[in-house]
Formats: C-alpha cells, sequence, structure tokens
C-alpha cells in the first residue's frame, strides 16, 4: 500500500465532537504526529500497534519546528505508512495545515484533509453564541494573536464594522493591546466580549466584559478564545452565574440587546435610502 498523510482535526476538546472519519483513520494509522492539546482520550482511540509522537508547539518548554515536523510527515510517508498529523480544532484553520499541504505536494505524496470542528465554532456553542445572528450580526471575522516570526504582527483589519462577529484565536493574555487594536479598527469601548476557556472540556469557563474593561479581565486557564461583538450578549453558560449571581446572563443584558437590535435596524434602513431607485 502506497503511504499516504492525513491532516486530521481533532475539534476543540470534547471526544465526541471528533468525526466520524477521523475515528476511522485514527484506528488504522500506523503513524500518529499529534499536537500538545489533543486530549488523552481522543489518543485513547489510536490503534494501539500505531507508532504515537507528540509534535506540539508547547509555551516555554522544547518543541518540534514547523521544519522539523514537515521533515517528519515526508519521511514517515516516503516509507509506504499510513500517517496521521492530528491537530486541535481544524488543519486549515490556523493549525499550519497549508504549510504541511506544501511539504507533502513537494514530495509527491498523497494527502488528504479530514475536516474538524475548530475551536470558534465549539467555543460559541458551550457558551451559546450565536456567530451571527439575523438582527445582530452579519459578518463573521477570524484573527489571530500568535504568528509566524516573519510574519507581520499587525495585520489586523483596519475597520470593523459594528454588526460583525470578530473571533480571536489565541489571543494571549495582553489584553490591553488586543483592547487598543479593536478600538483601533473602530469598535466602542462598550462592545462586549467573551473569553472562553478550555472549550467543550469539563474544567470549561466563560468570562464576559466589554472591550473597555477587556484589560482587567481574568487570566483564564489555556486555551482560550475571544469573541467579540453584540451576539456575546446573548450568551449563557453555568459559569456565569458565579459572574452575574442574581441574573442570568440574558436577563442582565437584555436592555442592551433591545439598544442593538435598533441600531442594527439603523443600519438597514440607511442602506436601504443610499440605494438607488
Amino acid at each position: 500500500m502506497a503511504g499516504k498523510v492525513y491532516l486530521v482535526g481533532a475539534g476543540p476538546g470534547d471526544p465526541e465532537l471528533l468525526t466520524l472519519k477521523a475515528l476511522r483513520v485514527l484506528k488504522t494509522a500506523d503513524v500518529v504526529l499529534h499536537d500538545e492539546l489533543v486530549g488523552a482520550e481522543i489518543l485513547s482511540l489510536v490503534s494501539p500497534t500505531a507508532q504515537v509522537q507528540n509534535v506540539g508547539k508547547r509555551c516555554g518548554r522544547k518543541s518540534s519546528t514547523q521544519a522539523e515536523i514537515n521533515a517528519l510527515l515526508v519521511n514517515y510517508g516516503l516509507l509506504d505508512l499510513q500517517v496521521v498529523r492530528l491537530k486541535g480544532g481544524d488543519p486549515l484553520i490556523f493549525g499550519r495545515g497549508g504549510e504541511e499541504i506544501e511539504a507533502l505536494r513537494n514530495a509527491n505524496l498523497d494527502v488528504e484533509v479530514i475536516p474538524g470542528v475548530t475551536a470558534a465554532l465549539g467555543a460559541a456553542a458551550a457558551a451559546q453564541i450565536p456567530l451571527t445572528h439575523r438582527r445582530l450580526s452579519s459578518s463573521l471575522i477570524f484573527i489571530t494573536n500568535h504568528h509566524s516570526s516573519a510574519a507581520n504582527t499587525t495585520d489586523w483589519p483596519t475597520s470593523i464594522s459594528p454588526t460583525a462577529t470578530v473571533v480571536v484565536y489565541m489571543p494571549g493574555y495582553a489584553y490591553a493591546a488586543t483592547e487598543g487594536q479593536l478600538v483601533a479598527a473602530g469598535l466602542k469601548a462598550s462592545t462586549p466580549c467573551a473569553i472562553i476557556s478550555q472549550a467543550t472540556r469539563p474544567e470549561e469557563k466563560v468570562y464576559i466584559t466589554t472591550i473597555g474593561e477587556l484589560r482587567s479581565a481574568p487570566r483564564l486557564p489555556a486555551p482560550t478564545l475571544l469573541i467579540v461583538g453584540e451576539v456575546v450578549r446573548l450568551a449563557e453558560h453555568a459559569s456565569l452565574h458565579e459572574q452575574f449571581p442574581t441574573h442570568s446572563t440574558i436577563e442582565a443584558f437584555l436592555p442592551l440587546v433591545a439598544q442593538s437590535e435598533s441600531f442594527a435596524q439603523g443600519q438597514r434602513n440607511t442602506e436601504n435610502s443610499e440605494r438607488p431607485e
């Protein structure tokens, strides 16, 4: 059998969010190279005869470089093995999957991508935040705060619509800087934000704040994700009852939801009035 490499999304953490196809290739793999954040429950599904290696990026500790990971994928593939590159979330959303595809194509190796539930979808579902909403949000922006050392780290959008939802992957804890970038892009300090920690896992936590108060937010355990936009006002999660002990999140924000809907309607009226007859 010719060697083949699968780039597989493991999802945001909950093993029940793994796809059936991902499960099938894990059970038949000869080699599995996995990220640091792939949990033990998912790794337990790997074939007991497979070689399993952690190649994840670990802050403050020695880890494999992307060039080393690319070389491992190519070398194992050239040995005619079935290789799984197992990544948290989805392989092609801030997962360096594109770089690995390039390396495998250059080596003339067969590659297949098996998508996973990306962190934005898992975190939003956990906090019951609709990333789009007909009255509140008509566009969705994914941004990362983590870049290649050769990349420009100031490539945020110069303008963000107040009716957009922004999801910041790997936001880190430099919240004051993130606040400044969001305000510089045109968002108001009163725009709500949600920090979701360890989404879809038993330790999951959600914290609600605003752009203007983001710098005072607690440092929740990684991995975290930041969701920004009016849709955050609809969040509901068990951990929020600690933050809002006398009201549900929705009850606390109901007046603001009404304001948001009024704003959205005003935006539509303006757009309609500007259209030619």
